[in-house]
């Protein structure tokens, strides 16, 4: 089953909090993990991944904190789930790992229509911005 992991979830819960707010408004990744009741560490662990992609941009000190760095606009979810997870999310093991991840490939029936579903997937992720799930 398709399932996005909790780094993502948490990632894109912190940038749809950003993006509902003015543009330029600092936000500590505490309070972003208190509001949502998420885990601080991991959430501060994926918001320094996006800042070292240039999605949020960080500022150190008392009242430092991240920002969005670009408009949430231009922030496709295929992006955000490339930088935290560093793939694309697969429908199936063997698009994931390779053909020699599956005994049956060769003669595999439905490898085909999962592949065109795959495509589709890919497409609207790719398609889909923060902006659309503020």
């Amino acid at each position: 089953m398709l399932q996005l992991s909790k780094k993502v979830e948490y990632g894109l819960i912190a940038l749809r909090h950003m993006a509902m707010h003015p543009s330029g408004q600092i936000f500590n990744a505490k309070e972003i993990a208190k509001i949502y009741d998420i885990p601080y560490e991991l959430l501060a662990k994926v918001l320094q991944k996006l800042a070292r992609a240039g999605t949020v941009s960080s500022t150190q000190g008392v009242k430092g904190g991240y920002m969005l760095a670009k408009k949430a606009s231009e922030l496709p979810i295929a992006q955000i789930i490339g930088i935290i997870e560093n793939e694309k999310p697969m429908i199936a093991e063997c698009y994931n790992d390779g053909p020699e991840s599956c005994s049956i490939f060769e003669n595999c029936s439905i490898r085909k229509p999962l592949g065109k579903v795959q495509r589709n997937l890919n497409v609207l992720f790719e398609k889909m911005t923060i902006q659309e799930i503020v």
